[in-house]
C-alpha cells in the first residue's frame, strides 16, 4: 500500500500509449520516487534488503514499472561488481556513494560482437606504466558494449570487462570502474561515445545503451583488484580462481530464477481468474455454459504452470542457500563447490526462462482473444520473460556449460571418486547392473528414473565423443559434433534436479503448516511430477522398463491430480496474493470483472477521445467519393 497507492507511483496514461522517449522519461520519473520511498521506510526503521529486493523483483518492482526499471543493473550488478571484485579500499571509495546514488553504474560486458563468449570480448584496458593509467580503447565497431540497461542516458559510472594488457602480454577480462559522464551536467566524458540501442520486444523502460571508447585514460586505483591484480610496475597477479570473476553473474542467475517464478504466478493468476468468469461452451447439452476452468484441456494448460511457478521459488530458495554456503566457502579461500555452484546455476537459470517463457505464452493463448489485447498484461510479462532467455548467458550456452561439468563428474564416478551431491546418482547408475531401470510410479521411483534418465543421456554423450576422437576427431570438434546430446543431458540433468529439490523443499515446507494445506502442495507437487515424467516419456522408454499400462497409469495420475486442484485452483493463486496494481490485467483482478474493466481499458484509447479521426476527412471521405 505504502507503494501502490502513492498517486505519484500510478499509472496516468497506458504506457502502450506513449512514445519511446516518454515511456523512459517516466520509467526514470517513477524508480526516482520508489527509491527516494525506500529510503524513508529506512528513516521510519524498516531497513533491510528486502525493500529492494521486492523493488527490483518480478512483483511490486513490475507492477510500478511495467517495461522495467532503468535502475535495476545499479543495484543488481553495479554494487554486488564492487562487493565481489573490489579490495576493502574500494570498496570504501565506491561502495558508499553508490548505495546512497550519487552516482548511478551500469554493468558494461556484452559487446556489439560477443556475448556468451566473454574471452571474445574485444574492448582493451592496456596499462601504461608511464602514468600509472589504463588506456581503455574500442578497437573495433563491434567491440562497442552493446545492452547494459541504465547505460544509455541514466548512468554515470559504469564496471567495465575488458582485456587487460600489460607489458605486451593480454592478461584475460578484468574489471575497471570507468567514469562514463560529469556528476554535475551529465553530458559524456571525453573519449566517451554512447546513446541508447532503440526499441525491443520488451523491456523498454530499462534503457539499455552502446558505449564505445576512444583511448580513454583511467587512474590504476580504477580496476577491481579483490581477485585479479596488477602491480605499479605492471606485474599481473593472478586470482587463485578464474572463476571468482563470475561471481556477479552467478549471483544474478540465482535472482533470475527467482523472478522466473514471480512472472510465470503473475501469468497463471491472470489466467486462472479469467478462466473462472469466461464460460464456454456445453460439457452436457442440457447444462448451461460451463466455466472455462472445468475443461479438462484448460486445467491442463494452467495447473502445471501453477506448479512450476511454486517449484521454482522453492528452487531458487534452494540455490540462494546454496549460493550463500559457497560464497562463504569462497571467502575462506574454499574453491571445491564453486563448479557445482556454477554447473547448478547454468542450467536452472535455462530451464526456468525457457519453461516460464512457455508457461506464459500457453497462459495467454488459454485466454483467448482478449490475452492477445496488450492490456491483458500478457505481452508485457511475456517481453520481460523471454529477455531472460538471453541475458546473462544465452540458454543453450549455459547448458553446454552444465554439461562439461557433467563429463568431469562422469569420469569422476568412472574412477570411483567421492561426488558432490548433485551428481551423486552418476555412482548409483553405474553401480546398477542392468542398463534399463526398473520402472516404480512413486515419487521416489520418478526421481530416480528422471536421475537414470540425465546419466544415460551422460554416458552415451561421452562414449559418443570418444568414438568420434577415435575416428580422428580432435576433442573439440567431437565435443561440438555431440552438443546436441549434450545440451539435451544437462536439460534432463536440471529437471531431474528440479523435481528432486521441489520434492525436498516442498516436504519442508509440509512441516510447518495445517494438514490440509499440506495435502494440497503434495497435490501440486505430485502434478509437477508427474508432468515432468510424462513429457520426457521418450527418454524413459529408452532407459527405464516403463510400459503401455505404466504410461496409462501415470497418465490417470496426472488427471487425478488436476481434478484433484481444480476446486482450490482460484484459492491457491488468491494465496500469491499479487494485488491488482501488481498483475496489471483487466482479465485477471480479485473482483473478477473482466467485462466492465475490459471496455474501461478500451476507453483509454487516445483514439476514443474524438468521435471522428482526422484521417476521415484528410484520407477516407476522398477515396470515398473519388470514382477508382
Amino acid at each position: 500500500d505504502f507503494f501502490l497507492n502513492d498517486p505519484e507511483l500510478q499509472e496516468k496514461v497506458p504506457l502502450h500509449f506513449l512514445s519511446h522517449k516518454e515511456l523512459y522519461e517516466e520509467s526514470v520519473r517513477k524508480a526516482t520516487v520508489a527509491f527516494r520511498k525506500v529510503r524513508k521506510l529506512q528513516e521510519m526503521g524498516q531497513d533491510g534488503v528486502d525493500n529492494y529486493s521486492a523493488l527490483l523483483g518480478g512483483l511490486l518492482g513490475t507492477g510500478i514499472l511495467k517495461q522495467g526499471n532503468p535502475l535495476t543493473v545499479h543495484y543488481v550488478m553495479f554494487l554486488p561488481a564492487i562487493l565481489g571484485h573490489g579490495t576493502p579500499e574500494q570498496q570504501a571509495e565506491w561502495f558508499g556513494r553508490a548505495w546512497n546514488c550519487e552516482v548511478i553504474g551500469t554493468y558494461a560486458q556484452t559487446e556489439l560482437g560477443h556475448g556468451t563468449f566473454l574471452r571474445g570480448l574485444e574492448t582493451t584496458a592496456t596499462y601504461d606504466e608511464q602514468t600509472k593509467e589504463f588506456v581503455l580503447h574500442s578497437p573495433t565497431l563491434t567491440a562497442y558494449k552493446w545492452w547494459p540497461g541504465g547505460l544509455a542516458h541514466t548512468a554515470n559510472y559504469c564496471v567495465v570487462m575488458a582485456q587487460l594488457f600489460s607489458k605486451g602480454k593480454c592478461h584475460g577480462i578484468q574489471p575497471f570502474i570507468v567514469q562514463l559522464r560529469d556528476e554535475e551536467t551529465h553530458m559524456p566524458l571525453k573519449g566517451i561515445t554512447i546513446g541508447e540501442i532503440g526499441n525491443k520486444l520488451g523491456m523498454n523502460g530499462v534503457n539499455n545503451g552502446f558505449l564505445g571508447f576512444d583511448h580513454v585514460r583511467i587512474p590504476r586505483k580504477n580496476m577491481l583488484m579483490k581477485n585479479a591484480k596488477l602491480l605499479e610496475d605492471g606485474t599481473f597477479v593472478k586470482p587463485p580462481s578464474q572463476a571468482l570473476t563470475y561471481g556477479t553473474m552467478m549471483f544474478v542467475r540465482v535472482v533470475i530464477c527467482r523472478d522466473m517464478a514471480a512472472y510465470l504466478s503473475k501469468a497463471v493468476t491472470i489466467a486462472v481468474r479469467y478462466s473462472a468468469v469466461r464460460r464456454q461452451s456445453h460439457i452436457n447439452p442440457d447444462q448451461p455454459e460451463v466455466q472455462v476452468i472445468d475443461h479438462l484441456t484448460q486445467q491442463y494448460k494452467l495447473f502445471p504452470a501453477i506448479a512450476k511457478s511454486i517449484i521454482f521459488k522453492l528452487t531458487s530458495d534452494n540455490l540462494w542457500e546454496m549460493y550463500n554456503q559457497v560464497t562463504s566457502e569462497l571467502d575462506k579461500g574454499d574453491l571445491e563447490r564453486l563448479p557445482e555452484l556454477h554447473a547448478v546455476a547454468c542450467c536452472l537459470k535455462a530451464i526456468t526462462t525457457a519453461d516460464a517463457a512457455t508457461g506464459v505464452e500457453v497462459c495467454r493463448l488459454a485466454c483467448g482473444g482478449h490475452g492477445y489485447m496488450t492490456c491483458s498484461n500478457f505481452y508485457g510479462t511475456y517481453g520481460m520473460v523471454t529477455a531472460a532467455c538471453t541475458y546473462e548467458g544465452e540458454n543453450t550456452v549455459l547448458l553446454l556449460q552444465t554439461a562439461r561439468y557433467l563429463m568431469k563428474a562422469w569420469q569422476q564416478a568412472l574412477r570411483g571418486q567421492e561426488l558432490v551431491p548433485t551428481v551423486q546418482y552418476l555412482a548409483r547408475f553405474l553401480s546398477s547392473k542392468s542398463r534399463r531401470m526398473e520402472w516404480d510410479d512413486s515419487i521416489g521411483g520418478i526421481i530416480r528414473a528422471l536421475q537414470t534418465v540425465a546419466a544415460g543421456k551422460l554416458r552415451l554423450a561421452a562414449e559418443h565423443i570418444e568414438q568420434r576422437q577415435k575416428r580422428g576427431v580432435t576433442l573439440e570438434e567431437a565435443t561440438n559434433q555431440t552438443s546436441i546430446e549434450l545440451a539435451r543431458t544437462a536439460d534432463a540433468h536440471c529437471r531431474a534436479f528440479l523435481v528432486q529439490s521441489g520434492y525436498e523443499m516442498i516436504e519442508k515446507g509440509c512441516e510447518t503448516v495445517s494438514p490440509e494445506v499440506a495435502k494440497v502442495l503434495r497435490t501440486i507437487y505430485h502434478l509437477y511430477a508427474y508432468d515432468e515424467a510424462l513429457k520426457a516419456l521418450g527418454d524413459l522408454l529408452r532407459f527405464t522398463t516403463i510400459s503401455e499400462s505404466d504410461i496409462n497409469r501415470l497418465q490417470a495420475k496426472l488427471e487425478a491430480a488436476l481434478a484433484e486442484l481444480r476446486p482450490n485452483a482460484v484459492g491457491i493463486v488468491d494465496s500469491f496474493d499479487i494485488p491488482d496494481d501488481v498483475l496489471g490485467s483487466p482479465l485477471g483482478a480479485y473482483d473478477g470483472n473482466v467485462y466492465e474493466r475490459l471496455y474501461e481499458e478500451a476507453k483509454k484509447s487516445p483514439l476514443n477521445q474524438e468521435p471522428v479521426n482526422q484521417s476521415f476527412h484528410l484520407y477516407l471521405k476522398p477515396f470515398m467519393k473519388s470514382s477508382l
